[in-house]
């Protein structure tokens, strides 16, 4: 027997699952969140045979996002004003301007694109200046936002001209890009380079050079392995050799400090829920001693702290990212070297909760991926000796225990930003299998695509022609192509010749020799390295915009948004 049970989520929370039978034998479940829904079965004490599921969908009120929050233009160009919102089911989505509903007034120079995400003015007039109100609903609620529009002539500087045009666009809405050349920050529209720090410039407070020269060496160059954004406040970035991470102030373009880690960091991740860097250091190039170290207050950029974790023999970790609706994560994910198994831990207290082992499957974990719709973690395991590349292991959030296989899907997982696809790069064979995850919790294949390309990295860009999907692009470790899909159909295209990429022996820091970086929730453009130039995509029109010649080894890059 099936029931289905619906219930709506008001609040949202990281806790664990708080579950409590009552005295009838019911299962109650405090405190609801997405990662409950799916199905539960109940089965009758001494008759397995009997036994009833209950489908739990959890529904969702909208959250939404405007961008830009205030714009200024002069009569006769285009404004787009865009709305990004999520929500269980999907938030229909309206506008209205100064209060009046525009539906009425769409024409031909006033139109809305992606089931009503953007809203585009082709010729904008001194009338079009006005407070343009989303609002996004569903069965459970409604949210609001709004994006202001100033139209007046290129004479007249108001408030709001001088915010967006000098502020806004002077140091945000770039690239920031770390190479060999030292650091290249891009204006990707235009395609300018609007500042380059060379190597022999210096850290403000200690005066130091950003690249020390080597004794006897060539030409003075840097050497970087990861980078984060912290809050569009600083730009956190390794330079793995002079073990040492950078702290760059976006607002003044300027290095300001240098901090000494352990040696050889390798990879950075910013927690935004706690405000943490974490650092994974190697201890050597043979990873023979690695260390896990978190620097706290990190958005206060000056006089933070690092925390020396108790953690050993540390291989890789995973924090989840966070989104619109889940706003707030609690717990990470250690992987060791030699161990069937993940440990759970405390991203607050930095402490082991409880360590998940995998030794029935036989899986060393490589890589993680989880989704909010059900709570569910995706594991890839380690290619061992055979030829068959081992299924990914599901681990269920709500319990911790491995619920199994991920039917015979292998490859590194990838999940898009409203959790609802997973993605599965199968590096040796340029298989891309992709599954939906539904509102019910439910995981099912779609399509199962045969490539040529070996995939280094993938990412998600948001359409322009339709709410709620996505394109995936993704680049190859030895190929020229870069391969893009639209993930609703699977409809796939290539992107060709942009040059070849940095081998993956000459790029240690990672399996990402060849990285593909987005530009954020609202953004069109993408950009991709190559070994002595970069690449920018145009995701809207899905072409290539431009090519940044003279940057070498730029595989480290940061977008940085509106600051």
């Amino acid at each position: 027997m099936l029931a289905e049970t619906t219930v709506a989520m008001s609040t949202v929370i990281s806790a664990t699952c708080e579950f409590d039978f009552g005295e009838d034998d019911s299962l109650y479940i405090t405190k609801v969140t997405t990662i409950h829904m799916g199905n539960y079965t109940c089965h009758a004490y001494g008759y397995e045979e009997l036994y009833q599921t209950h489908i739990l969908q959890v529904n969702v009120p909208p959250v939404i996002r405007v961008y830009p929050e205030t714009q200024a233009q002069e009569p006769g160009v285009s404004a787009s004003l865009k709305c990004h919102a999520e929500g269980i089911p999907n938030p229909r989505i309206t506008w209205l301007k100064n209060g009046i509903d525009i539906m009425p007034k769409l024409s031909k120079q006033l139109t809305l694109l992606a089931n009503g995400s953007e809203l585009h003015i082709s010729s904008v007039r001194y009338e079009d200046t006005g407070a343009y109100t989303c609002i996004a609903k569903n069965e459970v609620g409604v949210d609001e936002d709004i994006s202001s529009l100033f139209i007046e002539d290129s004479a007249r500087k108001t408030l709001a001209n001088i915010l967006w045009r000098e502020e806004g666009l002077s140091v945000g809405n770039m690239f920031y890009v770390f190479s060999n050349d030292g650091i290249t920050v891009i204006q990707p529209n235009e395609c300018e380079i609007q500042r380059h720090i060379k190597p022999s410039e210096r850290i403000f407070t200690s005066y130091e050079e950003i690249c020390p020269k080597v004794e006897g060496g060539p030409v003075q160059s840097c050497l970087w392995a990861s980078a984060v954004n912290v809050r569009d406040k600083y730009i956190y970035v390794t330079q793995p050799k002079q073990n040492r991470l950078m702290i760059m102030d976006i607002q003044t373009q300027k290095v300001m400090q240098s901090m000494d880690v352990d040696p050889l960091p390798a990879k950075l991740h910013y927690d935004k829920s706690h405000d943490q860097v974490w650092v994974l250091s190697w201890g050597n190039m043979q990873k023979s001693h690695p260390t896990l170290q978190v620097i706290s207050e990190a958005s206060a950029g000056e006089n933070q702290h690092i925390i020396r974790t108790p953690f050993e023999d540390v291989d890789d970790f995973f924090i989840p990212p966070t989104n619109l609706i889940i706003n707030h994560i609690r717990f990470g994910f250690i992987f060791n070297k030699s161990k069937s198994a993940v440990h759970k831990i405390d991203l607050e207290t930095v402490t082991h909760i409880k360590t998940i082992s995998f030794k029935n499957y036989s899986c060393k974990p490589q890589s993680m991926a989880y989704t909010h719709l059900g709570g569910y973690f995706f594991v890839q395991c380690k290619n061992n000796t055979s030829i068959l590349a081992s299924p990914q292991l599901i681990i269920d959030s709500v319990t911790d225990s491995v619920i199994g296989p991920n039917s015979d899907i292998s490859g590194t997982p990838y999940i898009s930003p409203d959790g609802r696809y997973l993605v599965s790069a199968a590096e040796d064979s340029g298989r891309l299998k992709v599954q939906a995850i539904t509102i019910q919790g439910e995981i099912k294949l779609i399509y199962d695509l045969q490539t040529n390309v070996h995939v280094s990295d993938l990412t998600f860009q948001p359409s322009f022609t339709e709410g709620n999907q996505y394109y995936i692009y993704a680049t190859s470790h030895l190929q020229t192509d870069v391969l893009f899909v639209e993930l609703s159909t699977g409809k796939m295209n290539v992107l060709k010749n942009l040059k070849d990429p940095i081998m993956s022996k000459d790029w240690p820091w990672s399996s990402y020799n060849r990285i593909m970086k987005d530009s954020g929730l609202f953004g069109q453009y993408l950009i991709t390295p190559a070994k002595n130039s970069l690449f920018v995509i145009n995701g809207r029109q899905n072409t290539l915009h431009c090519e940044v010649s003279g940057i070498r080894r730029g595989n480290t890059v940061v977008w940085v948004g509106e600051v």
